[in-house]
């Protein structure tokens, strides 16, 4: 599921189109930060804000992983050079499941 609403007493410089892009596509990656600025995660078993789309994700690229939904879960493919499995475990509050086939990030 994805929520993209503004933060309280935040300026917003317009109403976006997260609903009409989420809306009929069939591949949705998101780009976002792993963890909020006091290191809390923004990856959840379950969004606490009004849904923009439901079960519309396919994966999630973060400044810590590339990571796949399925099954209710977040499965971690890669790491970000100089990140470790345990930090993306210890900012990933949803459901992690981690392969012994996990790959580092590269960039050519």
């Amino acid at each position: 599921n994805i929520a993209s609403w503004m933060i309280p007493n935040k300026l917003v410089k317009g109403m976006g189109g997260a609903m009409d892009l989420v809306a009929g596509a069939k591949n949705i990656i998101c780009t976002m930060t792993h963890a909020n600025k006091h290191g809390e995660s923004k990856l959840l078993n379950e969004c606490n804000l009004p849904l923009t789309g439901v079960g519309c994700i396919n994966k999630v690229i973060t400044d810590l992983a590339l990571l796949e939904i399925k099954d209710g879960a977040f499965h971690l493919l890669e790491c970000a050079p100089g990140v470790t499995i345990d930090e993306i475990k210890a900012k990933t509050a949803g459901n992690l499941v981690i392969s012994d086939k996990v790959k580092t990030m590269s960039f050519e």
